[in-house]
């Protein structure tokens, strides 16, 4: 209410419900008031068939959605036992001693379901009230998404709110624009059908595309075209729904029985980071090198100071005798490595800000590129770091890796 917080999860709400062709009319910002939160549960169910509460479920005296839609709908407060249980169990997993401000969060109006939460203490909950399907959800965006994609959308649909029988894929591209990739669609596709909604929404470094249908033949329309359109840019796609590039580059090594050691210089980590937030990636993962400065390049990794001195550290020398350093430190099967000007300033004429080599492959192959990503430093470390990544995803699923990045980036890399 103050501007101090600026409300994403309205949005993410309204997209999520587009896709099952509803839209919100009607979006209200109350602040931590009892009275106003009750009388604004009551006016909203009254003219809605669905009402997404969010926000207001944790352990804190301002926390009032409970309370607020116990009175709303004159349904007494009791501890919930399926919420207790959730919470002493999410507890329990982290050694943490629940208080009786914790415990509060299992006090849910008598005529509530419970709605898990994955990712948090507070579970959501739902009710039906005046016909209205009432659902409470957690102010934490992580929290709130995968409740939405797991519970939210599947609960509307249950409760009839949707007249209409839709089907919705969703592809994660990478490597390719949206107006490239609506350029080729264009082309390769000329009969594309109307019936057939093809939308693109960009989730830095990705771009998610969405292939929706409506009617009952919805499901059989929806995969004839998404075989259609995989066929053609299966080289981008990294996967389905909310896949990640690390996620997909660790699915492939698992799957090959291989293991891959980084090393990084202007990328500071972030590609042994991203990897590593992947459940599982101790499987696929043994090592990473942060080899910032020159002296620690060639004392951790074996790099030549004449390679310094000849070419720099920017160079395709110095990516490469990194990249060997790290496989035979390490004893990992596939490497990459990175070297590069994050910039703001350290540029040249021959070597400009945003300039990177990257070195990637195997000890009986390594491959290396040159980028230019004129970028902040900030959005030039994603880029390096996920371009190095989907390198080696290429390399381990056969694909082509002389790929034309993004294409505007084209002029650059020659």
């Amino acid at each position: 209410m103050s501007g101090d917080t600026v409300d994403s999860n309205s949005a993410y709400i309204a997209q999520s419900l587009k896709d099952l062709g509803l839209v919100p009319y009607i979006k209200k910002v109350v602040g931590d008031d009892l009275e106003l939160l009750v009388s604004s549960i009551q006016e909203l169910s009254a003219v809605s068939d669905v009402l997404i509460i969010n926000g207001g479920l944790g352990p804190t005296i301002d926390d009032l959605t409970s309370q607020a839609l116990s009175q709303a709908i004159d349904s007494p407060i009791e501890r919930n036992s399926q919420a207790l249980d959730f919470l002493q169990a999410w507890a329990t997993k982290r050694d943490f001693v629940l208080s009786e401000s914790n415990l509060k969060q299992a006090d849910l109006p008598l005529v509530c379901d419970v709605i898990e939460n994955p990712h948090g203490s507070a579970v959501g909950f739902s009710c039906v009230y005046d016909e209205c399907l009432i659902m409470c959800t957690p102010g934490v965006p992580s929290e709130l998404k995968p409740m939405v994609e797991n519970e939210l959308l599947r609960r509307i649909q249950s409760y009839g709110a949707i007249e209409q029988v839709n089907y919705i894929t969703r592809l994660r591209l990478f490597g390719i624009t949206e107006s490239g990739l609506q350029d080729m669609v264009s082309s390769y596709f000329p009969d594309w059908p109307d019936n057939v909604e093809l939308g693109f929404r960009v989730q830095l470094p990705v771009l998610e595309v969405k292939i929706a249908t409506i009617g009952n033949n919805s499901k059989a329309l929806n995969q004839q075209w998404t075989d259609k359109f995989s066929s053609r840019f299966s080289d981008y796609i990294i996967g389905y729904d909310s896949t990640r590039l690390p996620e997909a580059l660790n699915k492939a090594l698992l799957e090959q029985g291989k293991v891959i050691v980084t090393a990084e210089s202007c990328t500071g980590g972030l590609i042994a980071s991203q990897i590593t937030t992947e459940a599982g990636s101790s499987a696929v993962f043994n090592a990473g090198y942060i080899t910032y400065a020159n002296h620690i390049k060639t004392s951790t990794l074996g790099v030549s100071e004449d390679s310094f001195a000849q070419e720099g550290a920017v160079s395709e020398t110095v990516a490469r005798q990194m990249a060997q350093g790290a496989l035979e430190k390490s004893g990992a099967d596939v490497v990459v490595a990175v070297t590069g000007i994050a910039g703001p300033d350290g540029g040249t004429v021959d070597k400009p800000v945003g300039t990177v080599w990257i070195a990637w492959g195997e000890k009986t192959q390594l491959h290396a590129r040159r980028f230019v990503l004129p970028m902040s430093r900030v959005r030039f470390q994603q880029m390096a770091a996920a371009i190095s990544m989907d390198l080696v995803r290429r390399m381990l699923l056969g694909l082509p890796t002389d790929i034309d990045y993004f294409g505007e980036l084209k002029r650059k890399n020659r």
